[in-house]
Protein backbone atom coordinates (compact mmCIF):
# COMPACT_ATOMS: atom_id res chain seq x y z
CA UNK A 1 0.00 0.00 0.00
CA UNK A 2 1.31 3.44 -0.93
CA UNK A 3 1.49 6.23 1.65
CA UNK A 4 -1.93 7.66 2.45
CA UNK A 5 -2.94 10.79 0.55
CA UNK A 6 -3.78 13.81 2.65
CA UNK A 7 -6.97 15.86 2.27
CA UNK A 8 -6.01 19.53 1.92
CA UNK A 9 -8.81 22.04 2.51
CA UNK A 10 -8.99 25.83 2.02
CA UNK A 11 -9.30 28.26 4.93
CA UNK A 12 -10.50 31.76 4.12
CA UNK A 13 -10.65 32.80 7.76
CA UNK A 14 -9.95 31.38 11.21
CA UNK A 15 -13.47 30.05 11.67
CA UNK A 16 -13.36 28.18 8.35
CA UNK A 17 -9.98 26.74 9.31
CA UNK A 18 -11.41 25.28 12.50
CA UNK A 19 -14.39 23.83 10.64
CA UNK A 20 -12.14 22.26 8.01
CA UNK A 21 -10.11 20.55 10.73
CA UNK A 22 -13.26 19.47 12.59
CA UNK A 23 -14.78 17.93 9.45
CA UNK A 24 -11.78 15.85 8.49
CA UNK A 25 -9.02 17.84 6.75
CA UNK A 26 -5.50 16.49 7.20
CA UNK A 27 -4.12 19.91 6.27
CA UNK A 28 -5.33 23.41 5.44
CA UNK A 29 -3.89 26.25 3.38
CA UNK A 30 -4.29 29.89 4.33
CA UNK A 31 -2.73 33.30 3.86
CA UNK A 32 -2.96 37.03 4.42
CA UNK A 33 -4.70 39.11 1.72
CA UNK A 34 -1.66 41.17 0.75
CA UNK A 35 0.76 38.31 0.22
CA UNK A 36 -1.37 35.59 -1.41
CA UNK A 37 -3.78 35.27 -4.29
CA UNK A 38 -6.91 36.10 -2.29
CA UNK A 39 -7.42 39.78 -1.47
CA UNK A 40 -10.65 38.78 0.31
CA UNK A 41 -8.80 36.47 2.68
CA UNK A 42 -9.80 37.44 6.22
CA UNK A 43 -6.59 36.47 8.00
CA UNK A 44 -4.37 38.93 9.80
CA UNK A 45 -0.81 37.84 10.54
CA UNK A 46 -1.83 37.26 14.16
CA UNK A 47 -4.70 35.02 13.06
CA UNK A 48 -2.37 33.12 10.75
CA UNK A 49 -0.24 32.32 13.78
CA UNK A 50 -3.30 31.25 15.78
CA UNK A 51 -4.52 29.12 12.87
CA UNK A 52 -1.20 27.29 12.49
CA UNK A 53 -1.07 26.64 16.22
CA UNK A 54 -4.67 25.32 16.14
CA UNK A 55 -3.75 22.88 13.36
CA UNK A 56 -0.66 21.64 15.17
CA UNK A 57 -2.57 21.22 18.43
CA UNK A 58 -5.03 18.97 16.57
CA UNK A 59 -2.31 16.99 14.80
CA UNK A 60 -2.95 18.63 11.41
CA UNK A 61 -0.70 20.47 8.97
CA UNK A 62 -0.89 24.11 7.88
CA UNK A 63 0.46 25.50 4.61
CA UNK A 64 0.79 29.24 4.09
CA UNK A 65 0.17 30.86 0.72
CA UNK A 66 2.86 33.24 -0.47
CA UNK A 67 2.02 32.64 -4.12
CA UNK A 68 1.71 36.17 -5.49
CA UNK A 69 3.70 37.25 -8.52
CA UNK A 70 5.68 39.96 -6.82
CA UNK A 71 5.94 43.60 -7.86
CA UNK A 72 8.60 45.88 -6.41
CA UNK A 73 6.13 47.18 -3.84
CA UNK A 74 5.72 43.69 -2.37
CA UNK A 75 9.38 43.01 -1.63
CA UNK A 76 9.73 45.20 1.53
CA UNK A 77 6.90 43.18 3.15
CA UNK A 78 8.67 39.85 2.74
CA UNK A 79 11.04 40.20 5.69
CA UNK A 80 8.25 40.92 8.18
CA UNK A 81 6.15 38.11 6.78
CA UNK A 82 8.96 35.56 6.93
CA UNK A 83 10.13 36.57 10.40
CA UNK A 84 6.57 36.34 11.72
CA UNK A 85 5.53 33.01 10.25
CA UNK A 86 8.81 31.18 10.91
CA UNK A 87 8.09 31.51 14.63
CA UNK A 88 5.14 29.08 14.34
CA UNK A 89 6.89 26.74 11.88
CA UNK A 90 4.24 26.18 9.19
CA UNK A 91 4.43 22.86 7.38
CA UNK A 92 5.02 24.57 4.05
CA UNK A 93 5.06 27.86 2.18
CA UNK A 94 3.24 27.81 -1.19
CA UNK A 95 5.22 29.92 -3.68
CA UNK A 96 4.89 30.65 -7.41
CA UNK A 97 7.42 33.42 -8.08
CA UNK A 98 11.02 32.13 -8.56
CA UNK A 99 12.39 35.30 -6.99
CA UNK A 100 10.26 34.85 -3.88
CA UNK A 101 11.27 31.18 -3.78
CA UNK A 102 14.97 32.06 -3.70
CA UNK A 103 14.39 34.90 -1.22
CA UNK A 104 12.64 32.60 1.28
CA UNK A 105 15.16 29.82 0.72
CA UNK A 106 17.97 32.20 1.64
CA UNK A 107 16.22 33.92 4.57
CA UNK A 108 14.45 30.92 6.13
CA UNK A 109 16.05 27.71 4.86
CA UNK A 110 14.26 25.64 7.50
CA UNK A 111 10.80 26.28 5.94
CA UNK A 112 9.54 23.60 3.51
CA UNK A 113 8.76 25.16 0.12
CA UNK A 114 5.79 24.14 -2.04
CA UNK A 115 5.47 25.18 -5.69
CA UNK A 116 2.08 26.73 -6.41
CA UNK A 117 -0.21 25.71 -9.26
CA UNK A 118 0.44 29.26 -10.53
CA UNK A 119 3.87 28.03 -11.61
CA UNK A 120 2.05 25.92 -14.23
CA UNK A 121 4.01 22.71 -13.66
CA UNK A 122 2.72 20.25 -16.25
CA UNK A 123 5.56 17.77 -16.81
CA UNK A 124 7.97 15.55 -14.90
CA UNK A 125 10.80 17.67 -16.30
CA UNK A 126 9.47 20.76 -14.51
CA UNK A 127 8.93 18.78 -11.31
CA UNK A 128 12.54 17.63 -11.37
CA UNK A 129 13.68 21.22 -11.95
CA UNK A 130 11.90 22.45 -8.82
CA UNK A 131 13.10 19.44 -6.87
CA UNK A 132 16.67 20.37 -7.78
CA UNK A 133 16.04 23.92 -6.53
CA UNK A 134 15.03 22.54 -3.14
CA UNK A 135 11.23 22.31 -3.34
CA UNK A 136 9.58 19.76 -1.03
CA UNK A 137 6.27 19.56 -2.90
CA UNK A 138 4.92 20.57 -6.31
CA UNK A 139 1.29 21.49 -6.94
CA UNK A 140 0.52 20.37 -10.47
CA UNK A 141 -1.41 22.52 -12.92
CA UNK A 142 -5.09 21.72 -13.34
CA UNK A 143 -4.39 21.09 -17.04
CA UNK A 144 -2.40 17.91 -16.29
CA UNK A 145 -4.29 14.81 -17.42
CA UNK A 146 -4.41 11.69 -15.28
CA UNK A 147 -2.18 9.82 -17.73
CA UNK A 148 0.40 12.61 -17.39
CA UNK A 149 -0.01 12.63 -13.62
CA UNK A 150 0.64 8.88 -13.50
CA UNK A 151 3.82 9.29 -15.53
CA UNK A 152 4.99 12.19 -13.35
CA UNK A 153 4.43 10.06 -10.23
CA UNK A 154 6.45 7.23 -11.74
CA UNK A 155 9.38 9.44 -12.83
CA UNK A 156 9.38 11.62 -9.69
CA UNK A 157 9.01 9.21 -6.76
CA UNK A 158 11.07 11.24 -4.29
CA UNK A 159 9.13 14.50 -4.17
CA UNK A 160 5.62 15.14 -2.94
CA UNK A 161 2.93 15.82 -5.53
CA UNK A 162 -0.29 17.73 -5.01
CA UNK A 163 -3.29 17.78 -7.36
CA UNK A 164 -6.58 19.67 -7.36
CA UNK A 165 -9.61 17.42 -6.95
CA UNK A 166 -12.48 19.83 -6.35
CA UNK A 167 -13.53 23.43 -6.85
CA UNK A 168 -13.94 26.23 -9.37
CA UNK A 169 -12.16 25.98 -12.72
CA UNK A 170 -10.40 28.84 -14.46
CA UNK A 171 -10.85 29.34 -18.18
CA UNK A 172 -7.22 30.37 -18.56
CA UNK A 173 -4.10 28.39 -17.83
CA UNK A 174 -4.20 27.66 -14.09
CA UNK A 175 -5.20 31.19 -13.21
CA UNK A 176 -2.95 33.10 -15.61
CA UNK A 177 -5.77 35.42 -16.63
CA UNK A 178 -5.61 38.87 -18.19
CA UNK A 179 -9.35 39.14 -18.86
CA UNK A 180 -10.06 40.44 -15.35
CA UNK A 181 -7.30 43.05 -15.71
CA UNK A 182 -8.70 44.19 -19.03
CA UNK A 183 -12.38 44.23 -18.05
CA UNK A 184 -12.20 45.46 -14.46
CA UNK A 185 -8.60 46.50 -13.75
CA UNK A 186 -8.43 43.76 -11.15
CA UNK A 187 -5.33 41.57 -11.37
CA UNK A 188 -6.04 37.86 -11.20
CA UNK A 189 -2.41 37.13 -10.42
CA UNK A 190 -2.54 39.58 -7.53
CA UNK A 191 -5.48 37.74 -5.96
CA UNK A 192 -8.22 40.11 -7.07
CA UNK A 193 -9.95 38.33 -9.97
CA UNK A 194 -13.33 39.77 -10.97
CA UNK A 195 -14.43 36.42 -12.49
CA UNK A 196 -15.00 38.07 -15.87
CA UNK A 197 -15.35 34.61 -17.42
CA UNK A 198 -18.60 34.14 -15.48
CA UNK A 199 -20.24 37.28 -16.82
CA UNK A 200 -23.13 37.40 -19.27
CA UNK A 201 -22.06 38.69 -22.70
CA UNK A 202 -24.35 40.13 -25.38
CA UNK A 203 -23.91 40.92 -29.07
CA UNK A 204 -24.44 44.56 -30.06
CA UNK A 205 -24.76 46.19 -33.51
CA UNK A 206 -23.07 49.44 -34.47
CA UNK A 207 -25.37 51.29 -36.87
CA UNK A 208 -24.19 53.44 -39.77
CA UNK A 209 -25.13 56.57 -37.83
CA UNK A 210 -22.72 55.55 -35.05
CA UNK A 211 -25.34 54.45 -32.51
CA UNK A 212 -25.07 51.06 -30.81
CA UNK A 213 -28.21 48.95 -30.65
CA UNK A 214 -28.99 45.61 -29.03
CA UNK A 215 -29.38 42.72 -31.44
CA UNK A 216 -32.74 41.34 -30.35
CA UNK A 217 -32.95 37.71 -31.44
CA UNK A 218 -36.50 36.41 -30.98
CA UNK A 219 -38.92 33.85 -32.37
CA UNK A 220 -39.86 36.01 -35.34
CA UNK A 221 -36.33 36.64 -36.61
CA UNK A 222 -34.07 33.93 -35.16
CA UNK A 223 -33.94 32.00 -38.47
CA UNK A 224 -32.63 35.06 -40.31
CA UNK A 225 -29.29 35.13 -38.45
CA UNK A 226 -26.34 32.85 -37.95
CA UNK A 227 -23.18 34.18 -36.32
CA UNK A 228 -19.89 32.47 -37.09
CA UNK A 229 -16.25 32.80 -36.07
CA UNK A 230 -13.47 32.29 -38.61
CA UNK A 231 -9.93 31.95 -37.27
CA UNK A 232 -7.23 33.48 -39.46
CA UNK A 233 -5.25 30.28 -40.08
CA UNK A 234 -8.36 28.19 -40.78
CA UNK A 235 -10.20 29.93 -43.60
CA UNK A 236 -13.53 28.36 -44.37
CA UNK A 237 -13.70 26.60 -40.97
CA UNK A 238 -16.70 28.41 -39.51
CA UNK A 239 -17.59 28.03 -35.84
CA UNK A 240 -21.11 29.03 -34.77
CA UNK A 241 -21.71 31.38 -31.82
CA UNK A 242 -24.97 30.68 -30.03
CA UNK A 243 -26.81 33.40 -28.15
CA UNK A 244 -30.38 34.08 -27.16
CA UNK A 245 -32.12 37.06 -25.62
CA UNK A 246 -30.42 36.43 -22.28
CA UNK A 247 -26.94 36.66 -23.73
CA UNK A 248 -24.31 33.94 -23.55
CA UNK A 249 -21.95 32.51 -20.94
CA UNK A 250 -19.35 31.54 -23.53
CA UNK A 251 -16.48 31.20 -21.03
CA UNK A 252 -18.32 29.49 -18.17
CA UNK A 253 -16.72 26.29 -16.93
CA UNK A 254 -18.41 23.78 -14.67
CA UNK A 255 -16.74 23.08 -11.33
CA UNK A 256 -14.03 20.47 -10.98
CA UNK A 257 -15.04 17.28 -9.17
CA UNK A 258 -12.65 14.32 -9.40
CA UNK A 259 -14.72 12.20 -6.99
CA UNK A 260 -15.83 9.69 -9.70
CA UNK A 261 -12.13 8.98 -10.39
CA UNK A 262 -10.70 9.62 -6.91
CA UNK A 263 -9.68 5.99 -6.55
CA UNK A 264 -7.19 6.46 -9.41
CA UNK A 265 -5.47 9.30 -7.55
CA UNK A 266 -5.34 7.28 -4.35
CA UNK A 267 -4.06 4.20 -6.16
CA UNK A 268 -0.96 5.93 -7.58
CA UNK A 269 -0.18 7.76 -4.35
CA UNK A 270 -0.78 11.45 -4.98
CA UNK A 271 0.50 12.92 -1.71
CA UNK A 272 -1.97 15.79 -1.34
CA UNK A 273 -5.53 16.10 -2.68
CA UNK A 274 -6.41 19.77 -2.84
CA UNK A 275 -9.85 21.39 -2.65
CA UNK A 276 -10.21 24.94 -4.02
CA UNK A 277 -12.30 27.56 -2.27
CA UNK A 278 -10.75 29.99 0.22
CA UNK A 279 -13.47 32.46 -0.75
CA UNK A 280 -16.32 30.01 -0.28
CA UNK A 281 -18.60 29.53 2.71
CA UNK A 282 -17.93 27.63 5.90
CA UNK A 283 -20.78 25.29 4.91
CA UNK A 284 -18.89 24.47 1.69
CA UNK A 285 -15.72 23.79 3.66
CA UNK A 286 -17.49 21.51 6.15
CA UNK A 287 -19.55 19.42 3.72
CA UNK A 288 -16.87 19.03 1.04
CA UNK A 289 -14.30 18.02 3.67
CA UNK A 290 -16.76 15.51 5.09
CA UNK A 291 -17.48 13.96 1.69
CA UNK A 292 -13.83 13.55 0.72
CA UNK A 293 -12.85 12.36 4.20
CA UNK A 294 -15.38 9.53 4.00
CA UNK A 295 -14.38 8.68 0.42
CA UNK A 296 -10.64 8.55 1.21
CA UNK A 297 -11.09 6.47 4.36
CA UNK A 298 -13.43 4.03 2.62
CA UNK A 299 -10.99 3.53 -0.25
CA UNK A 300 -8.15 2.59 2.07
CA UNK A 301 -10.45 0.27 4.03
CA UNK A 302 -11.71 -1.58 0.93
CA UNK A 303 -10.31 -0.37 -2.40
CA UNK A 304 -11.85 -3.17 -4.44
CA UNK A 305 -15.43 -2.27 -3.53
CA UNK A 306 -15.06 1.51 -3.45
CA UNK A 307 -18.03 3.31 -5.04
CA UNK A 308 -18.19 7.11 -5.44
CA UNK A 309 -21.98 7.49 -5.66
CA UNK A 310 -22.81 8.12 -2.01
CA UNK A 311 -20.08 10.76 -1.74
CA UNK A 312 -21.33 12.46 -4.89
CA UNK A 313 -24.78 12.72 -3.30
CA UNK A 314 -23.15 14.51 -0.38
CA UNK A 315 -21.38 16.93 -2.74
CA UNK A 316 -24.69 17.65 -4.49
CA UNK A 317 -25.83 19.40 -1.30
CA UNK A 318 -23.19 22.11 -1.83
CA UNK A 319 -23.65 24.97 -4.28
CA UNK A 320 -21.95 24.24 -7.59
CA UNK A 321 -22.06 25.14 -11.29
CA UNK A 322 -22.40 21.51 -12.29
CA UNK A 323 -19.48 19.13 -11.97
CA UNK A 324 -16.85 18.11 -14.51
CA UNK A 325 -13.76 15.90 -14.61
CA UNK A 326 -12.09 18.75 -16.52
CA UNK A 327 -8.72 17.64 -17.91
CA UNK A 328 -8.73 14.15 -16.36
CA UNK A 329 -8.90 12.45 -19.76
CA UNK A 330 -6.76 15.09 -21.47
CA UNK A 331 -8.67 17.35 -23.81
CA UNK A 332 -11.79 18.97 -22.38
CA UNK A 333 -15.10 17.74 -23.72
CA UNK A 334 -18.09 19.95 -24.44
CA UNK A 335 -19.56 18.60 -21.21
CA UNK A 336 -17.06 20.66 -19.18
CA UNK A 337 -18.83 23.93 -20.01
CA UNK A 338 -22.26 25.35 -19.28
CA UNK A 339 -23.42 27.88 -21.84
CA UNK A 340 -26.88 28.30 -20.34
CA UNK A 341 -26.35 29.46 -16.77
CA UNK A 342 -23.47 30.65 -14.59
CA UNK A 343 -25.14 30.48 -11.17
CA UNK A 344 -23.88 28.23 -8.41
CA UNK A 345 -26.80 26.30 -6.88
CA UNK A 346 -27.85 23.16 -5.03
CA UNK A 347 -30.92 21.34 -3.76
CA UNK A 348 -29.83 22.10 -0.18
CA UNK A 349 -28.71 25.25 1.59
CA UNK A 350 -26.93 26.29 4.77
CA UNK A 351 -29.51 26.48 7.56
CA UNK A 352 -27.34 27.22 10.58
CA UNK A 353 -24.39 26.26 12.73
CA UNK A 354 -24.23 25.03 16.31
CA UNK A 355 -22.80 27.82 18.43
CA UNK A 356 -22.94 25.98 21.73
CA UNK A 357 -24.09 22.69 23.23
CA UNK A 358 -25.66 23.30 26.65
CA UNK A 359 -26.92 20.79 29.19
CA UNK A 360 -30.33 20.58 27.57
CA UNK A 361 -30.21 22.14 24.08
CA UNK A 362 -28.37 23.10 20.93
CA UNK A 363 -27.90 26.84 20.41
CA UNK A 364 -27.87 27.43 16.66
CA UNK A 365 -26.90 30.58 14.73
CA UNK A 366 -29.35 30.92 11.83
CA UNK A 367 -27.77 31.40 8.38
CA UNK A 368 -30.73 31.26 5.99
CA UNK A 369 -34.46 31.82 6.43
CA UNK A 370 -36.23 29.20 8.55
CA UNK A 371 -39.97 28.64 8.37
CA UNK A 372 -42.39 26.47 10.35
CA UNK A 373 -42.26 22.91 9.05
CA UNK A 374 -38.59 23.02 8.01
CA UNK A 375 -36.72 19.72 8.11
CA UNK A 376 -33.24 20.46 9.46
CA UNK A 377 -30.40 18.05 8.78
CA UNK A 378 -27.72 18.08 11.50
CA UNK A 379 -24.50 17.12 9.69
CA UNK A 380 -22.11 15.53 12.14
CA UNK A 381 -18.35 16.08 11.83
CA UNK A 382 -17.81 12.90 13.85
CA UNK A 383 -20.49 10.43 12.78
CA UNK A 384 -21.49 9.50 9.25
CA UNK A 385 -25.15 9.45 10.18
CA UNK A 386 -26.92 12.79 10.10
CA UNK A 387 -29.95 13.54 12.28
CA UNK A 388 -33.16 15.05 10.95
CA UNK A 389 -35.39 17.35 12.98
CA UNK A 390 -38.69 18.80 11.83
CA UNK A 391 -39.29 22.14 13.53
CA UNK A 392 -42.76 23.67 13.84
CA UNK A 393 -41.56 26.88 15.45
CA UNK A 394 -38.32 28.40 16.73
CA UNK A 395 -37.35 29.57 20.19
CA UNK A 396 -35.17 32.68 20.19
CA UNK A 397 -32.34 31.84 22.59
CA UNK A 398 -31.95 35.34 24.08
CA UNK A 399 -35.62 36.04 24.84
CA UNK A 400 -37.48 32.72 24.82
CA UNK A 401 -39.88 34.17 22.22
CA UNK A 402 -41.33 31.61 19.82
CA UNK A 403 -41.51 32.47 16.12
CA UNK A 404 -42.74 30.72 13.00
CA UNK A 405 -40.19 32.49 10.78
CA UNK A 406 -36.55 33.43 11.41
CA UNK A 407 -34.81 35.52 8.76
CA UNK A 408 -31.28 34.64 7.77
CA UNK A 409 -29.80 38.12 8.03
CA UNK A 410 -31.17 38.77 11.51
CA UNK A 411 -28.16 37.24 13.37
CA UNK A 412 -30.59 35.27 15.49
CA UNK A 413 -29.61 32.34 17.69
CA UNK A 414 -32.34 29.75 18.22
CA UNK A 415 -32.61 27.07 20.86
CA UNK A 416 -33.40 23.44 20.00
CA UNK A 417 -34.10 21.51 23.23
CA UNK A 418 -32.93 17.91 23.25
CA UNK A 419 -36.52 16.94 24.11
CA UNK A 420 -37.39 17.55 20.44
CA UNK A 421 -35.14 14.67 19.38
CA UNK A 422 -37.59 11.96 20.32
CA UNK A 423 -35.67 9.09 18.69
CA UNK A 424 -32.12 9.86 19.83
CA UNK A 425 -29.97 8.97 22.81
CA UNK A 426 -29.21 12.39 24.28
CA UNK A 427 -25.66 11.64 25.47
CA UNK A 428 -24.82 10.23 22.06
CA UNK A 429 -26.46 13.21 20.38
CA UNK A 430 -24.38 15.70 22.35
CA UNK A 431 -21.17 13.80 21.57
CA UNK A 432 -21.84 13.61 17.82
CA UNK A 433 -22.82 17.24 17.27
CA UNK A 434 -20.31 19.60 18.93
CA UNK A 435 -19.95 23.34 18.39
CA UNK A 436 -19.35 24.26 14.73
CA UNK A 437 -21.66 21.48 13.51
CA UNK A 438 -23.47 22.70 10.39
CA UNK A 439 -27.17 22.32 9.65
CA UNK A 440 -28.65 22.17 6.16
CA UNK A 441 -32.15 22.15 4.76
CA UNK A 442 -33.85 21.40 1.50
CA UNK A 443 -34.18 24.34 -0.87
CA UNK A 444 -37.31 24.95 -2.89
CA UNK A 445 -36.33 25.39 -6.54
CA UNK A 446 -38.03 26.84 -9.59
CA UNK A 447 -38.77 24.71 -12.66
CA UNK A 448 -35.74 26.24 -14.38
CA UNK A 449 -33.53 25.27 -11.45
CA UNK A 450 -34.88 21.72 -11.35
CA UNK A 451 -34.17 21.41 -15.08
CA UNK A 452 -30.67 22.70 -14.40
CA UNK A 453 -30.18 20.03 -11.67
CA UNK A 454 -31.27 17.27 -14.07
CA UNK A 455 -29.08 18.62 -16.87
CA UNK A 456 -26.02 18.88 -14.63
CA UNK A 457 -26.47 15.35 -13.29
CA UNK A 458 -26.85 13.89 -16.79
CA UNK A 459 -23.68 15.64 -17.95
CA UNK A 460 -21.73 14.47 -14.91
CA UNK A 461 -22.82 10.85 -15.38
CA UNK A 462 -21.99 10.85 -19.09
CA UNK A 463 -18.55 12.30 -18.49
CA UNK A 464 -17.75 9.93 -15.61
CA UNK A 465 -18.73 6.96 -17.79
CA UNK A 466 -16.78 8.37 -20.76
CA UNK A 467 -19.91 8.15 -22.91
CA UNK A 468 -21.67 10.42 -25.34
CA UNK A 469 -25.42 10.66 -25.67
CA UNK A 470 -26.16 13.66 -27.84
CA UNK A 471 -29.90 12.99 -27.90
CA UNK A 472 -30.19 12.93 -24.09
CA UNK A 473 -27.85 15.91 -23.79
CA UNK A 474 -29.86 18.00 -26.23
CA UNK A 475 -33.17 16.99 -24.64
CA UNK A 476 -32.05 18.09 -21.18
CA UNK A 477 -30.34 21.22 -22.50
CA UNK A 478 -33.43 22.24 -24.47
CA UNK A 479 -35.70 21.66 -21.47
CA UNK A 480 -33.46 23.97 -19.45
CA UNK A 481 -33.34 26.58 -22.21
CA UNK A 482 -37.13 26.48 -22.64
CA UNK A 483 -37.73 27.03 -18.93
CA UNK A 484 -35.34 30.00 -18.71
CA UNK A 485 -37.28 33.22 -18.58
CA UNK A 486 -40.54 31.55 -17.59
CA UNK A 487 -42.30 32.31 -14.31
CA UNK A 488 -39.74 31.41 -11.64
CA UNK A 489 -41.78 32.56 -8.67
CA UNK A 490 -43.33 29.11 -8.23
CA UNK A 491 -40.94 26.86 -6.36
CA UNK A 492 -41.21 23.34 -5.00
CA UNK A 493 -39.28 21.02 -2.72
CA UNK A 494 -38.02 17.66 -3.87
CA UNK A 495 -39.98 15.97 -1.08
CA UNK A 496 -43.72 16.17 -0.60
CA UNK A 497 -44.25 18.90 1.91
CA UNK A 498 -45.06 22.58 2.01
CA UNK A 499 -44.56 24.27 5.34
CA UNK A 500 -46.31 22.25 8.04
CA UNK A 501 -48.36 20.32 5.49
CA UNK A 502 -47.36 16.98 3.99
CA UNK A 503 -44.56 14.64 4.99
CA UNK A 504 -41.23 13.81 3.40
CA UNK A 505 -41.45 10.19 4.53
CA UNK A 506 -38.05 10.16 6.24
CA UNK A 507 -39.36 9.69 9.76
CA UNK A 508 -37.71 12.85 11.10
CA UNK A 509 -37.41 13.60 14.80
CA UNK A 510 -40.33 15.73 15.91
CA UNK A 511 -42.52 15.05 12.85
CA UNK A 512 -46.07 15.24 14.16
CA UNK A 513 -47.60 13.88 10.96
CA UNK A 514 -45.34 10.86 10.50
CA UNK A 515 -45.22 9.70 14.11
CA UNK A 516 -48.87 10.33 14.97
CA UNK A 517 -51.00 9.82 11.86
CA UNK A 518 -52.41 6.29 11.44
CA UNK A 519 -51.74 6.61 7.70
CA UNK A 520 -48.04 6.15 8.41
CA UNK A 521 -48.28 3.18 10.79
CA UNK A 522 -46.83 0.64 8.37
CA UNK A 523 -44.23 3.14 7.13
CA UNK A 524 -43.10 3.69 10.71
CA UNK A 525 -42.50 -0.04 11.16
CA UNK A 526 -40.33 -0.11 8.05
CA UNK A 527 -38.29 3.02 8.78
CA UNK A 528 -37.59 2.10 12.39
CA UNK A 529 -35.45 -0.75 11.03
CA UNK A 530 -33.45 1.57 8.74
CA UNK A 531 -30.85 4.25 9.10
CA UNK A 532 -31.94 7.73 10.12
CA UNK A 533 -33.19 9.72 7.14
CA UNK A 534 -33.47 6.79 4.72
CA UNK A 535 -36.57 7.62 2.72
CA UNK A 536 -39.19 5.21 1.48
CA UNK A 537 -38.79 4.35 -2.17
CA UNK A 538 -41.46 5.43 -4.63
CA UNK A 539 -42.54 1.80 -4.97
CA UNK A 540 -42.90 1.42 -1.20
CA UNK A 541 -44.75 4.70 -0.90
CA UNK A 542 -47.12 3.61 -3.66
CA UNK A 543 -47.71 0.25 -2.00
CA UNK A 544 -48.43 1.95 1.30
CA UNK A 545 -50.55 4.55 -0.53
CA UNK A 546 -48.41 7.41 0.69
CA UNK A 547 -47.48 10.50 -1.37
CA UNK A 548 -44.37 9.54 -3.36
CA UNK A 549 -41.45 11.79 -4.18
Amino acid sequence: MTQRSELLMPAGNLRKLKMAVLYGADAVYLGTPDMSLRTKSEFSLEEVIEGVEFCHTHGKRAYLTLNLFSHNKDIPKLDEYIETVRKVQPDGLIIADPGVFQYVKDKAPELPLHISTQANVSSWLSVKFWQAQGADLVVLAREVSFAELEEIREKCPDIKLEAFVHGAMCMTYSGRCLLSNFMAERGANQGNCANSCRWNYNVRMRMKDGTVQPLDINESNKDMFEFLLEEGCRPGELMPIEEDGRGSYILNSRDLCIMPKLNDYLRIGVDSLKVEGRGKSEYYVAVVARAYRMAIDDYYADPENWDPRKYLRELDSVGNRGYTLAFHEGRLSNYAHDYENTASMAQWEYAGVVREVTEDAFLVDVKNKLEAGEVLDFVSPISRETVLLRAYDFEVADTGERKEVIHGGSQTTVRFPFSLFDHEDIDNLKARFPAFTVLRKEKALSEEQWNRVKFDKLVQNLEAADKRDDAAYEKRRDALADSIGEDNRTRRFKTNRVGTEGCCGKGCNGCMIFWQDDTYARAREILLKRKQGEQLSNAEAKELRLPAE
